[in-house]
């Protein structure tokens, strides 16, 4: 459907409708389809409405609405006015159907440890 391959020009969509399939898959590829919304809540709905969640990203010059866009969209990472999140730090996964777990920082460490409690009477 879309060119891959690292040679790909990015693509930007415009008048995307709510319903276009490309907003329900998860995109791996420098495609960019623009949504008009009129509303911050219809926004986050619109971006909350796909089974998958790895990474949203949001562009403003209002910090506390990028703080609540970051807060109320339903994704495992948020690039707020970066289009990188990546960072080897930082846990780096997805939520709903774009994976469980994380990998990178402690979190991504504690997915290899086992947590065990013990319980021991006391002797007296």
């Amino acid at each position: 459907m879309f060119p891959t391959g690292p040679a790909s020009p990015p693509t930007v969509l415009t008048n995307v409708p709510a319903n276009a399939r490309i907003l329900k898959e998860e995109v791996f590829g420098p495609v960019a389809p623009v949504v008009s919304f009129k509303t911050e809540a219809e926004a986050i709905a619109l971006a909350n409405d796909t089974k998958f969640g790895l990474v949203a990203y949001g562009y403003t010059r209002d910090l506390n609405r990028g703080l609540r866009l970051s807060e109320k969209v339903d994704v495992g990472m948020f690039g707020l006015n970066t289009g990188i999140v990546s960072n080897p730090a930082a846990p780096f996964g997805g939520v709903k159907q774009s994976g469980m777990g994380r990998e990178g920082g402690t979190e991504g460490i504690e997915e290899y440890l086992e947590t065990r409690y013990i319980g021991i009477a006391d002797p007296s």
